[in-house]
């Protein structure tokens, strides 16, 4: 009976965990040894096993810990801020006429989603910008009365799309670390150009979202401005001398990135020019390496958590059973395999909330599934995509949900179900659900 099989049993233990708010980490691990012990492991013998699999994840945890402390010294160095107040002063002096201020409406929009898909490569400080940079731009939201949802949609899509398609920086680690990694480990020999041609219909998926967003959320919106006047946000000082380190830190990052391909490599770059041009004195970078640390930790832990219970799943044995549990419930019907894997995919990712995390678990029972059923590399690649990506598109757990609402609701009116999770789930997963099943069909 397929709910006696160790591998389903451990997944519903993580999603009623998670269903219940226990931290990801400890579900995560909780749902590994659940899932050992119905194998006929003993916990000792499930421990051993979790823990073998850890150092899987830990090159990917230290990269998000250097990545966190670069973008620590960037939000040190008070240029994130200061930028933000030179944009409130533009755009105030210039957004007076209608026309203006329609035009202001569609750049902030792109503006932000541009942002997002900068902090992800050429400047990889992840979503640490959005509670930095988003709070002092809320007065000049509110006069143009953008729809925050649009707001929200636009920096998740920067977001997302990019680490799926552009392979720097988090789409290094994503694309390269993780997806192709657990393709491989799993039995499926591919290369990263298949990984990227796979990403193709999830992307469209991503692009057809951001582009129902501006539809849906293009009328105006009004929001209470002596809430937003309430709010402390003090001008950094950033004299000449830190907007130059902090351009060359940020181009030292981008050269290492392009030369080593090291996500690693681009973050220290980036820091020690900080620190030799003075920005991040050799006294203070203790503290701001530990509030990088502090920023990326429970990223990190995730991550490692997630390997090591890929590698419990592995040594159960019982994912050639659940796979062929699965195909003789779906018979010779492709495009029902595919929908039923992308909508468990939802599930999973859901309780996760990271694609990054969920791609070791989803892959170690996908890629003997799709291989069984006949689907082609390209179209496991889709599939499993579009199963992984669609949580971190509007999981309330998701850390890119979980940052974009820290952003927008600094003034306390921007819910985060109901305003950045909800249209994130329909906007960009339905999209996804629907492009990841015609890619597995077309590729």
């Amino acid at each position: 009976m397929v709910l006696t099989n160790s591998v389903v049993i451990a997944v519903i233990a993580i999603m009623a965990l998670s269903v219940a708010r226990i931290n990801v980490v400890i579900a995560l691990v909780t749902g590994a040894l659940v899932g050992g012990v119905a194998s006929g492991m003993s916990l000792g013998e499930a421990l051993d096993v979790f823990s073998s699999g850890l150092g899987g994840g830990a090159k990917i945890a230290l990269n998000y810990a250097i990545l966190g402390a670069f973008a620590a010294a960037v939000a040190h160095s008070g240029v994130p801020i200061w930028l933000s107040h030179k944009l409130v002063e533009f755009i105030a002096e210039k957004s007076h006429h209608p026309n203006h201020r329609l035009y202001f409406k569609i750049a902030i929009v792109f503006l932000l989603a541009l942002i997002a898909i900068l902090s992800k490569n050429v400047i990889p400080v992840h979503v640490a910008f959005i509670p930095i940079l988003i709070p002092p731009l809320l007065g000049i939201f509110s006069e143009l009365q953008i729809d925050r949802r649009l707001l929200g949609n636009a920096m998740a899509f920067g977001l997302i799309i990019t680490y799926m398609v552009i392979p720097y920086g988090f789409g290094n680690i994503f694309l390269e670390s993780i997806f192709l990694k657990n393709f491989v480990e799993n039995g499926m020999n591919v290369e990263l150009k298949d990984i990227l041609l796979g990403m193709i219909f999830p992307a469209l998926g991503m692009v057809t979202g951001l582009a129902t967003s501006c539809y849906a959320y293009r009328k105006p919106r009004t929001y209470d401005s002596n809430r937003i006047q309430s709010l402390k946000t003090k001008e950094e000082f950033c004299s000449s001398k830190d907007i130059v380190v902090s351009g060359l830190a940020i181009i030292g990052a981008l050269m290492a990135q392009l030369c080593w391909k090291s996500t690693m490599a681009s973050a220290l770059s980036g820091f020690f020019i900080f620190a030799m041009g003075g920005v991040v004195g050799w006294r203070d970078s203790d503290n701001v390496v530990a509030q990088g640390f502090k920023m990326m930790s429970s990223i990190a832990f995730i991550m490692i958590a997630a390997a090591g219970f890929s590698a419990i799943l592995r040594a159960t044995g019982d994912i050639q059973e659940l796979v062929n549990w699965l195909v003789s419930g779906v018979g010779s019907s492709k495009i029902l395999a595919a929908l039923g894997m992308v909508m468990v995919g939802l599930l999973i990712t859901m309780g996760i909330g990271s694609s990054f995390s969920t791609v070791p678990i989803i892959a170690a029972i996908y890629v003997p599934f799709c291989t069984t059923l006949g689907f082609s590399p390209l179209a496991t690649i889709c599939i499993t995509a579009a199963a992984t990506i669609t949580g971190d598109a509007g999981s309330p757990v998701s850390d890119t949900m979980l940052a974009i609402t820290a952003g927008l609701n600094s003034d306390g009116q921007h819910d985060h179900i109901r305003d950045t999770s909800i249209p994130g789930l329909i906007h960009f997963n339905i999209p996804l659900i629907i492009f990841g099943v015609l890619g597995a069909m077309v590729l």
